[in-house]
């Protein structure tokens, strides 16, 4: 699977202004909401629903990474975005650093293979040093995008 399968270009968000946590997961679900990839009506179920899933244990990966995410009713088909903030976000991670990328993911619950198959590539991604740096350094939905593109054509893992 590749990023192209499951990120909504439209819902990138190069650079993110919230501050906490649940902000972040707000305004990244909010951005799936503007680019049509979820429903008004379901957008608070499906926060709620990531805020449940962040109960369980942060998603925050560490290496100034969090990949928040849920299974949902609302979606029939996987879909994700990016989010990058400069400043970082603390988002209780594992290695107790601030979050600066985020990959927020919902798919449908029927399928969970596009789910884990998901998590798979990001996880595998982001264990490019140099991907996350320059993830971490793109200040445009176009940076994003593009980064996004040589990673699913393999010009860095």
């Amino acid at each position: 699977m590749k990023f192209a399968d499951f990120i909504s270009t439209k819902a990138i968000r190069s650079e993110l202004v919230s501050e906490s946590k649940e902000a972040v997961i707000r305004e990244l679900v909010q951005s799936l909401l503007d680019a049509g990839d979820i429903s008004p009506d379901s957008q608070e179920d499906i926060v709620a629903a990531i805020m449940k899933r962040e109960e369980l244990g942060s998603t925050g990966i560490g290496r100034g990474v969090a990949v928040p995410h849920t299974k949902h009713a609302s979606v029939s088909k996987l879909v994700g975005t990016v989010g990058v903030s400069v400043d970082g976000v603390d988002f209780n991670s594992l290695d107790g650093e601030k979050v600066q990328l985020f990959f927020l993911l919902v798919s449908p619950p029927e399928r969970p293979g596009d789910h884990l198959r998901a998590l798979e590539n990001i996880s595998r991604q982001l264990r490019d040093d140099s991907f996350c740096r320059f993830l971490k350094q793109s200040r445009t939905t176009e940076d994003v995008q593009q980064l996004l593109e040589e990673a699913d054509n393999n010009h860095f893992v």
